[in-house]
């Protein structure tokens, strides 16, 4: 399948998102690997991740890109390089990146699972959510909080950040389709607007 969704976020700034329902030879043509591509692709177990990964480069075809212009930093964040600012996801048959002329971004895709809700003290404060008696809402917003809170670790990019002490996202409505959240760490806070959009059982939030 081609690009299942783009998201014009601004003038500046576009989610790509794919479906993954090709096989992986055909997902193999139309791309040019680089060694060090090839080997990671080469060392991956799971088909599914095989097939996640070279979808991202046709991702990063849609918009110009080829795997030879994306490099990581020490830390694993992905980076462009001509500057513009990157930001990668994959889950099962869904994989995203989000790209951005100007400030950094960070994006996640989620599948809906009900085991969310047993995990949910790790990174939100649970009480926030009691008020919540359908569980499927439940499910989805605690999957939003979550993927909120990936996308705004993404954009720091270091390994120091805690979900539950170190990022904040403020309560918001489905219907609005959008929020607010926070970095505060080492006495600083920083200010990003979230946008997340549901399909098919899984959900895309990206920060910006």
């Amino acid at each position: 399948m081609p690009l299942y969704k783009t998201v014009i976020v601004n003038n500046n700034t576009k989610v790509l998102i794919w479906k993954i329902d090709e096989s992986y030879e055909d997902l193999c043509s139309g791309i040019i690997l680089t060694d060090n591509s090839q080997s990671r692709v080469d060392g991956m177990k799971s088909d599914l991740h095989q097939r996640g990964f070279l979808s991202i480069r046709h991702l990063l075809k849609e918009v110009g890109y080829s795997d030879d212009d994306l490099v990581y930093d020490a830390f694993g964040k992905p980076h462009l390089q001509d500057g513009k600012h990157i930001s990668i996801t994959h889950s099962f048959t869904f994989t995203a990146i989000i790209i951005s002329e100007e400030a950094p971004v960070g994006i996640d895709i989620e599948k809906r699972r009900d085991k969310i809700v047993k995990i949910a003290h790790k990174f939100t404060p649970i009480e926030e959510y009691k008020s919540i008696a359908n569980h499927d809402a439940l499910v989805s917003k605690l999957t939003i909080v979550w993927g909120a809170k990936e996308s705004l670790y993404k954009i720091y990019g270091k390994k120091k950040l805690l979900f539950l002490e170190n990022i904040y996202i403020e309560d918001f409505s489905f219907e609005t389709n959008e929020t607010t959240g926070k970095i505060l760490y080492e006495g600083e806070t920083s200010d990003y607007d979230i946008h997340f959009l549901e399909m098919e059982g899984f959900t895309c939030v990206y920060a910006f």
